[in-house]
């Protein structure tokens, strides 16, 4: 048995998986985010432990015992500041917050080089600028600043001692020179770090150290392996089998992602795409990032007072397609790809009298679709060639939905066993890649597919006009 633990940002995920790579049990527990000014998303780093232990605990006792490896992913680009005895400093500053705009452009003039050597255009998102903002506005934290993690790496930390990470969650700091796969002594610099503030680095496969023997006698395994797995998005498509050039996938959870796998360095930082190291050896990928994409769902089920996505989806389903001219653009925690805007908000268009909750629900379901269809352009105007995209986290489970976006983006969804565990079970695939001495690529092999929708005509042609004017809606708002 091997297990993988995802530290999201609504919850950990832990989930364990046999030798044949099905998944055999799993566990999770919540977490919740902290936004106390505007712009602003933090977390405790405690709250992860906490939740990772209350997530593993839940799995059988029996499968625990019979765990030979763990894996970890987790959320990106999260600031967690240690001091000289890791302990944290303030909360952790978060992938999705936004208030360090200023610092991105500051620290583009210090490093003209910076697009060059990441890979990426500086946004407040990254982990970097977030550093600048610290060292500016809290600079007796800055001083006493030690280590600097990723949320996952926290939680090594407590699992193992040691202060690591793997090479796909270092390249979303920006502070890695990623072609090289090494940290960028020069963008550290940047930023008044250097490589000593930096975790070890290590391949997704590789064993970054033990289970400490406590942890292992609280969780009732033995003192085994922890590899360095992979940041979420790399983990979630370790999972289902995309780690070849050109496999590709598109993750629904809190964000939206479109991944594509590359067999070399391909940055595209003019269009706010992302380059980054993927989770196994000598393997990149690109990535266009929504912020926003299954919490506009939530949001809106709120908003309009239903239980829960599936209560949305099929009010939203008496709407159907081009049933509503209400418009969503879905930036409520601001936009990465292909704006990198992190100050715009959402808005609803063209409401009327009789706009009713049905078709504010479509229209989110449209817009976040509209958004990825945005994003899927700049990808390939990047070069990359998407003839289908596999679908993985939460919003894989609605059907109704993939259509949708499958109409929008003009791309057929292929929906994989297993997709909805997400990163967890990349994680857990390192894992077996490790223990069994068995290359990544080998180990991770695409999953049965469940179901696959291709685009409907029909639906494409009611969505093109309402996508066009989407396309014209951000201009419309970004100065508001």
């Amino acid at each position: 048995m091997f297990l993988g633990i995802d530290i999201g940002t609504s919850g950990v995920k832990a989930v364990v998986i046999d030798d044949q790579g099905l998944v055999a049990g799993q566990g999770t527990a919540g977490i919740t985010v902290s936004r106390p000014h505007d712009l602003w998303s933090e977390q405790s780093p405690d709250s992860w432990w906490q939740a990772t232990e209350a997530a593993v605990r839940a799995i059988d006792p029996a499968l625990r015992r019979s765990v030979r490896a763990i894996g970890l992913a987790g959320q990106m680009h999260g600031a967690t500041l240690l001091d000289e005895q890791d302990r944290p400093l303030r909360p952790c500053i978060l992938w999705n917050d936004g208030r360090s705009f200023a610092e991105c452009a500051e620290l583009e003039e210090r490093v003209p080089a910076l697009r060059e050597i990441s890979g990426n255009i500086a946004m407040p998102g990254f982990t970097a600028p977030k550093l600048l903002w610290v060292a500016k506005h809290e600079p007796e934290i800055f001083a006493r600043t030690r280590t600097i993690l990723l949320p996952k790496d926290f939680v090594r930390l407590q699992m193992t001692g040691e202060r690591a990470t793997d090479m796909s969650d270092a390249a979303g700091t920006i502070w890695l020179d990623t072609a090289a796969r090494a940290w960028s002594p020069e963008l550290l610099a940047a930023c008044g770090l250097d490589t000593s503030h930096m975790p070890a680095l290590y391949e997704g496969n590789e064993a970054t150290g033990v289970l400490r023997a406590s942890v292992a006698e609280a969780w009732g395994m033995g003192i085994v392996p922890v590899v360095g797995g992979g940041g979420d998005n790399a983990a979630g498509a370790v999972g289902v089998g995309v780690v070849r050039n050109g496999d590709a996938l598109l993750s629904l959870g809190t964000s939206g992602v479109i991944f594509v796998a590359n067999d070399r360095f391909s940055p595209n930082p003019a269009e706010a795409v992302h380059a980054f190291c993927h989770a196994i050896p000598d393997t990149w990928h690109q990535m266009a990032v929504h912020l926003s994409a299954a919490s506009c769902i939530d949001w809106v089920a709120r908003l309009t007072g239903v239980s829960g996505p599936a209560e949305l989806f099929a009010r939203a389903e008496t709407v159907g397609p081009g049933g509503t001219d209400a418009l969503f653009l879905p930036y409520l925690s601001g936009e990465r790809t292909p704006h990198n805007d992190s100050r715009v908000r959402g808005a609803f268009l063209h409401l009327e009298n009789d706009t009713d909750g049905p078709a504010l629900a479509r229209a989110v379901l449209e817009g976040v679709a509209f958004g990825l269809a945005d994003g899927l352009r700049v990808l390939k105007n990047a070069g990359a060639d998407v003839r289908e995209l596999a679908v993985i986290g939460g919003g894989a489970r609605s059907s109704y939905w993939g259509r949708i976006i499958a109409a929008a983006l003009e791309t057929p969804l292929v929906y994989l066993s297993g997709g909805e565990v997400g990163p967890a079970l990349g994680a857990a695939r390192l894992a077996q890649s490790h223990a069994e001495r068995v290359s990544p690529a080998e180990i991770c092999v695409r999953p049965h597919v469940s179901s696959r929708i291709e685009p409907d005509p029909e639906i494409a042609e009611k969505l093109a006009r309402k996508r066009e004017l989407f396309g014209k809606g951000y201009s419309h708002i970004k100065d508001f």
